[in-house]
């Protein structure tokens, strides 16, 4: 066929390479003209632009197919205002919203709202019109800077994004992959809106591309079509995946950019008889297949983009290669002639070896100036992980293990020991060595596990010493003994004395402020075990009780109550889980709502609650203590509870801190009681309590806590209640 591709982006280069791979011969243009039906047999509008100028109009009055709708229909992007009341009258899901001519309306709706919002322009703005305002100030400043426009106010909703493109003729709609795009300039999706700096099909989402259709798009076709303006063209349905489910967040009108340039390579049918076939009312005729494996798309972009891009540069590129494509969107004469440059899009069986060719291609272009997001797809990574398992390490391995080793262990005991394997420190009474009466010997052996490689990676290896330390500190803690001593080991591939002495300084600031002798010094090199460059350390903390003072008390029953106290934050466990999820994130990004790096976040040093918790402890209403370590709350508490009592804890009654709502965002398979076993989610320690003493434990603690739950009959399992 001839086709005629309305625009010059990334976009329609890539409408145009889909058709020209099956042979079609392909013109692009700025826009329609004077071409009549004896020129070309299909006209593919790409820019939102040409449809609410009226292309497909103008291609009905000429006799040529037109894939795209009229400039009546193309309202449903041209308006945010008629596309919210058309989807509200529908009863398709969506945030709560009002549209406004006047600033102070738009103020005083908020204020009765009471909920962070989104401010959208009502009319075309390039993919730019939208601003997500952070506090009072913000909100206020974008209602201001609408400037007299018309334009929308929606409630805020959170969650992962996706982008739906569906094709329709009039009657029927078929979706194509899910697709999920980067709007912000900056990594961690920092910075301001753009038209889209990269995108990545099929998005690994819990989600049923026909059903979404089904709910967000069927009833838009259907209303059309019953008002006798069928619909034909691309809807593309931008949708947020909510703790309530989807809900639509805009309509457009045309094939995304750049979720195009990652959604088209991937469709095994041709391009243009499917979009004739929908000219003609008969999609039903056409099958819609797509190859397997997914395509990643990285945005180049000018300098100064997106507020002033700088053009002119030269355009290096280095060579093709094989499973990439570059879609030029502003270059002229192989220079940079708009914000957004080029695209590269990876094609690969799956979205890591799609992902590694989109950046191999990028690595051989260049420009003065040129900018990009090195996080493309880091996303999708949580859509792969179901359980901790799925990272490498299976908790309830782990905890059989313990099992399996309890009867060897426990064969060498006698009379005096008190607490040993399965507890938070093997107790050991000071009478069977030295004949005193009242003093207990408790101790404690951890490690810091795959926590060091990150350290490793990014040089900062003081805070693991830190880690190792304070995790003993509050193991021996939970059974009111204050440390004695600390014996540590190192091991590395190669011993680097530098590594070694930021690792110990670490260990010695947290002696120190425990007012405990650090002991030992233990290294050991072994090549060939370790990758290079990698090292792993453990320790051992002997503590010291009063037998009398030994937690947990058996006086626990139910009734009991439940504080929490702050973590700092994923403390020592989770990190195969959390290494795996922000792989592609690079560490030095600030993702919204951080006030550091996210490898700053992930390496804050475990805390102790040693100094937190000794008026507490003095009070003698502490009836136990839980260390939430490997295994989160649901196999943390129990192990402090007699038989016969369960844990119910509440959601939702205490602050989940940034970063763990940024972790479970991105895990939209794994179930919450997975993803609290993995991670401590903000709660680093528990007291347990009788309700009548809550006057007097929080009192006696210099901090913020939380009652997050209490204790009832049961088997000695925890309740986590929503």
């Amino acid at each position: 066929m001839r086709v005629l591709v309305i625009g010059s982006g990334g976009r329609e280069r890539a409408l145009a390479w889909a058709c020209r791979r099956r042979g079609h011969d392909v013109t692009l243009a700025p826009e329609l003209g004077e071409v009549t039906a004896d020129e070309v047999d299909l006209v593919l509008p790409g820019p939102e632009a040409a449809l609410v100028a009226g292309t497909a109009d103008r291609c009905a009055e000429r006799g040529i197919p037109c894939f795209g709708p009229t400039a009546a229909l193309a309202r449903l992007e041209a308006s945010k205002s008629y596309a919210r009341a058309l989807a509200s009258g529908l009863g398709i899901p969506g945030p709560r919203y009002a549209a406004f001519d006047d600033v102070d309306e738009a103020i005083a709706w908020w204020n009765e709202l009471d909920r962070p919002v989104v401010v959208k322009l009502d009319g075309l703005a390039a993919g730019k019109g939208v601003t997500v305002p952070t506090g009072r100030a913000e909100t206020l400043d974008a209602i201001r800077a609408t400037g007299g426009q018309r334009f929308v106010l929606e409630e805020r909703l959170t969650g992962p994004e996706c982008s739906l493109l569906a094709v329709c003729d009039g009657t029927t709609a078929v979706a194509l992959p899910l697709a999920q795009d980067h709007k912000r300039i900056g990594e961690a999706d920092t910075g301001p809106n753009t038209g889209g700096m990269g995108a990545y099909a099929p998005a690994p989402l819990p989600l049923d591309a026909d059903e979404l259709v089904a709910t967000f798009v069927q009833p838009v076709i259907d209303h059309f079509a019953e008002a006798g303006t069928p619909y034909v063209g691309v809807i593309f349905a931008g949708l947020m995946l909510t703790g309530d489910g989807p809900r639509l967040i805009e309509y457009n009108v045309r094939f995304g950019d750049p979720e195009a340039q990652a959604v088209l390579p991937l469709l095994e049918t041709d391009l243009a008889q499917l979009a004739l076939a929908c000219t003609a009312g008969r999609l039903r005729d056409v099958p819609v297949t797509v190859r397997d494996g997914a395509a990643l798309t990285v945005v180049a972009a000018a300098e100064g983009y997106p507020s002033a891009p700088v053009r002119g540069a030269l355009i290096d590129d280095r060579g093709e290669l094989h499973g990439a494509i570059r879609f030029d969107a502003g270059v002229r004469d192989g220079c940079v002639d708009g914000g957004r440059v080029l695209a590269v899009t990876g094609i690969g069986d799956d979205l890591d070896a799609a992902r590694e060719l989109a950046y191999r291609r990028l690595d051989r272009i260049s420009f003065d100036g040129m900018q990009f997001r090195r996080d493309i797809g880091w996303r999708a990574l949580g859509g792969r992980l179901r359980s901790y398992a799925a990272a490498g390490v299976d908790i309830d391995e782990g905890a059989r293990a313990v099992e399996e080793m309890k009867r060897s262990v426990e064969a060498t005991h006698d009379v005096g020991v008190l607490h040993g394997l399965g507890s938070f420190g093997g107790v050991f009474s000071a009478k069977a060595i030295t004949a005193l009466d009242d003093p207990v010997l408790v101790a404690s052996t951890d490690g810091v596990g795959t926590k060091v490689e990150l350290a490793a990676r990014l040089g900062r290896a003081h805070g693991v010493g830190t880690d190792i330390v304070n995790h003993c500190i509050d193991d021996v803690l939970v059974q009111a003994a204050r440390p004695l001593f600390f014996l540590d080991y190192i091991a590395a591939s190669h011993l680097d004395a530098d590594l070694v002495a930021e690792v110990v300084s670490g260990m010695a600031d947290a002696c120190r402020a425990a007012g405990c002798a650090l002991l030992g010094g233990e290294t050991a090199e072994m090549p060939g075990v370790y990758q290079p460059g990698a090292f792993d350390i453990a320790g051992t903390l002997v503590g010291v009780a009063e037998r009398a003072e030994l937690l947990p008390r058996p006086t626990i029953a139910e009734g009991d109550v439940l504080v929490g106290l702050a973590s700092s934050g994923p403390h020592t466990n989770g990190y195969s889980l959390l290494r795996n999820l922000f792989a592609w994130l690079p560490m030095d990004a600030v993702p919204p709502g951080f006030d550091r790096t996210i490898g700053e976040a992930l390496l804050e040093p475990h805390r102790s609650y040693l100094d937190v918790l000794a008026g507490a402890l003095d009070t003698g209403t502490v009836k136990a203590l839980a260390h939430i370590t490997g295994g989160g709350l649901p196999e943390n508490l129990p192990r402090v509870l007699p038989d016969g009592l369960d844990a119910d804890v509440e959601l939702g009654s205490w602050p989940v801190p940034r970063l763990f709502e940024l972790v479970r965002e991105l895990l939209p398979l794994m179930p919450a009681e997975e993803l609290y076993r993995t991670l401590n989610m903000g709660i680093g320690m528990v007291v347990v309590c009788a309700p009548d003493d809550l006057a007097t434990v929080p009192a006696a603690i210099a901090e913020e806590t939380w009652v997050i739950g209490s204790l009832s009959h049961g088997t000695g399992k925890v309740h986590l209640r929503p």
